[in-house]
């Protein structure tokens, strides 16, 4: 676990919802590009249903709704750089996070306890 964004007011946006059953989705990725943007240390953490997030080739267009894949992609471009998997959601989903456009760290129950309590403020979605 590589948990290289560790300064004194270090962030982990924790992102629990499927990605287009409510605004909270498009929401917490917003926060984390938003505070990343004003040079705050952001990480994003994806848990239960918010690994779904990831899910390749979405397409929301059914919803009326923006692709948040693409939000997803410009995180690093933001100096998100750690976004961290839940490994237990991911396996349950079937999601091969290996092949995934952005650089991600699967964690397991006990690392994602460990990862929460090294940071400064955490932030549910």
């Amino acid at each position: 676990m590589n948990v290289a964004s560790m300064d004194k007011n270090s962030i982990l946006v924790v992102i629990r919802c499927s990605p287009y059953g409510s605004s909270l989705a498009k929401s917490s990725v917003d926060v984390a590009l938003a505070m990343a943007a004003f040079e705050q240390a952001v990480d994003v953490l994806f848990m239960g249903d918010g690994v779904l997030q990831l899910m390749p080739d979405q397409d929301s267009r059914s919803n009326g709704l923006r692709n948040i894949g693409k939000q997803l992609a410009s995180l690093p471009l933001y100096d998100v750089s750690q976004i961290y998997v839940d490994e237990q959601a991911a396996g349950r989903y079937n999601l091969n996070m290996t092949e995934h456009r952005i650089k991600i760290e699967l964690l397991g129950p006990s690392d994602m306890n460990q990862l929460m309590v090294k940071y400064d403020h955490l932030l549910g979605f």
